[in-house]
This record gives structure tokens, sequence and C-alpha cells, in this order.
């Protein structure tokens, strides 16, 4: 057998082994792909098995891990499973603004089955002229004698048809920019709500992205959450938690391509040898095991930072740009090295690369980080030297 860089580890790994291994996470992740629904089973299952909400803390009933903790236990669950279990877990992580900035009366009624995986809140932030530039939110949410009207359009959303309510951030009519914009949970089986799921897409089905448009939406004052305008305050500390954390799970899934690739090419015999003989196929995976690898240790390092001060925002916005395009690499060779058969559905290096490659887009486009990045570095700013 090759020698193969170790696997992230941690005292928790072996319930995630033993998940992945009694839920068949691999199957279950190729299942969803080929005939996709709303994953709620799988949901549930990972919230029964304590795996959700890694890096909350008890109070909100996480499991209050550090960052990099979490990342090695959602490393592990891609490396079994692909994306699709691992961005499960991150469902309340995902959702946390509800938890920490919350009233009391909303967080008793939707926390709770969040946590538990019964309720599935999808977040809508995205806009047909918001994407990563939140700041061009244009939804309204009109203040009334009893709470808000919503009016607008959200588009990529996840969940977008099946979410039994949503995070929206829209704005105060007349306001520019950043100010004004809250955050508000809303039931998305209001009048109102109208609802349409998008043309299959590339990778992650699951998902089952689409519009959802809010035409006249009355929503009560106690589905704000936290302090009106204050919104983008709210998300972005949230997002460069996340982030780091996404890293760690597009190397996960890279990882367990570049394993079955190295073996397969020991045993390969192409020429008259073994395929790990030609130089021009083991190069190219030295190097990739080396930069999934890199991209780990900086993952780590980023996200260790980050706990230590969370105005560094920058180097998990790097981290996961990097991570996506090593990733990426490492998975396309994964299908180059196994021929034919590496091109088709008979192997799961194609759906690997589909589902990573949402990941130079979704939570911020790599151009848009690296673009925040660079305006901080040369600034001297938060995130500076990431």
């Amino acid at each position: 057998m090759p020698h193969l860089w170790a696997l992230p580890d941690d005292p928790l790994v072996p319930e995630v082994e033993a998940f992945a291994r009694r839920y068949d996470v691999a199957t279950r992740a190729r299942t969803l792909d080929r005939s996709p629904r709303c994953p709620r089973d799988e949901l549930r299952a990972l919230s029964d098995a304590h795996l959700t909400g890694l890096t909350l803390p008890p109070s909100l009933g996480g499991r209050g891990l550090p960052p990099a903790r979490a990342a090695a236990l959602l490393f592990r669950l891609a490396y079994r499973g692909g994306t699709v279990f691992a961005k499960l877990s991150l469902q309340p992580e995902f959702c946390s603004v509800l938890g920490t900035h919350g009233g009391t009366a909303l967080r008793e009624e939707w926390w709770s089955p969040i946590v538990a995986g019964t309720k599935l809140v999808g977040n809508q932030l995205t806009e047909p002229g918001a994407g990563s530039d939140v700041n061009a939110i244009a939804t309204v949410a009109e203040p009334t004698s009893g709470g808000y009207r919503l009016v607008g359009e959200k588009c990529d959303a996840a969940f977008a048809a099946d979410a039994d309510a949503a995070i929206v951030y829209a704005r105060r009519p007349g306001t520019t920019g950043s100010a004004g914009i809250s955050t508000f949970l809303v039931p998305q089986s209001l009048d109102g709500v109208v609802r349409t799921v998008d043309d299959p897409d590339l990778g992650e089905r699951w998902q089952r992205r689409g519009r959802v448009r809010y035409e006249g939406t009355e929503i009560p004052a106690m589905l704000r959450i936290g302090a009106e305008g204050d919104g983008l305050t709210y998300v972005r500390p949230e997002l460069a938690r996340e982030r780091g954390l996404l890293a760690a799970i597009y190397l996960g899934v890279a990882r367990a391509s570049w394993e079955e690739t190295v073996a397969y090419v020991g045993q390969r015999r192409a020429f008259g040898r073994p395929l790990s003989d030609q130089e021009a196929v083991a190069f190219p995976l030295v190097e990739d095991g080396t930069r999934l690898e890199a991209a780990w240790r900086y993952t780590l390092g980023a996200l260790e930072r980050l706990a230590e001060d969370p105005a560094s925002v920058g180097r998990t916005a790097t981290a996961k740009a990097f991570a996506c395009d090593v990733a990426l690499t490492a998975i396309d060779h994964a299908i180059q090295f196994h021929g034919g058969r590496g091109y088709s559905g008979s192997l799961p290096h194609e759906q690997r690369w589909r589902d990573v490659r949402s990941g130079r887009i979704a939570h911020g486009a790599s151009e848009a980080l690296l673009k925040g990045v660079a305006r901080e570095l040369w600034a001297g700013g938060p995130g500076a030297n990431p």
C-alpha cells in the first residue's frame, strides 16, 4: 500500500466514522445526486448522532468545539460521504444568527427544532442583482403598523421549495449600501411567498436551489432578528467562520479522490509498467498530496486565528478560495488518471468535482473574496496579512 499523509484526527473522529458506517453515507450521497430530494432524513440522522452544530455553544444545543476541531470532523464527514452530510452538519451554524440575536419568543419557537433537525431553514441573501455584493440588496422590508411588508426576489436559494422558513435579508425603503439592511426569519408558508425550483444544478442537486419572490408578504415585528439595520453586522462574522469550515469540507472530498487515485495508479499498468512509474502521472499526484496538506494546514491556522481575533476574517476567505482550487485540481486529476471510467458516473470522482465546484461561487465568489482581502491587505486594516 502507498504511504499516505495522515488524515486529520480528533477525539471525536470515532463518532464520525461510526455514523458514516452505520448510515452508509457514501451510498446515500450518490443516491441524493441521482434522485434529488430534500434531505430531511439525513439531517435528522446527523442531529440524532449529535453531529450538528459542532461549533455552537452548549447553551444553543451545540458541541462547543473550537472551529479547528470542528473542521477536522467535517473533513472526515466529507471524506466519507462528500459535501452533503458535512454541509448538513452545519445547518445550525448557517442559522446561528437566529440563536445568537433572535428574540426569546422567536428562538423558543424555531431554534430547538433547527438543532433537532426537525425544521429546515434556508438562507436568502443572494438576489438577481446582488450576489457577492450584499450591499446591493434590493428586497424591501417596509414598516407597517404591526411589522413589515416584504417585497423583492431572492435567487440561488438552497432548499427554495423545501425549507420551512428562511433567514431573509431586506432593507428599509430609502436606504442604500449596508445601512438599513435587517434580518428576518420568514416562514415560507406565509401568504405572498412564491417559490420556484430552478433546473437541476451542476452539483449538490440535493439543495434543490431556486427563486423566492415576496409579493407584499406581511410579517409581524417579532420575526425580525436583532436590531433594525444591523443585518450585515450579524452575518459577516458567521460567513468568516463558515468559509473556513467549508474549506475543510472541500479538502476532505478531494482527499478521498486523491487516495483512491494513488492506489489505482499503483495497480494499473500501461505501456508495460504501472502508471505510478509514469512521471506524467506520478508527479501531479505527489503535488496534489502536498497541496492538499498545505491547504489543510493553512485552513487550520486561519480558523485558529479567527477564534483568537474575530476581526481577522481575511485568512478564512483565502482558505476557502485556496482549498477550492486545490481540491478541484486534485479531483480533476483523479478523473483524468482513471481514464474513461473516471469521466463516467460509475466512479464518484465526477460527482465530487461537480459538488466541490460550487465552492468557488457560494458563500462568496473566490474573486470577490480575494478582492476584499487585497483591499484590506493594502489598507492595513482588519484582515490584513492573510
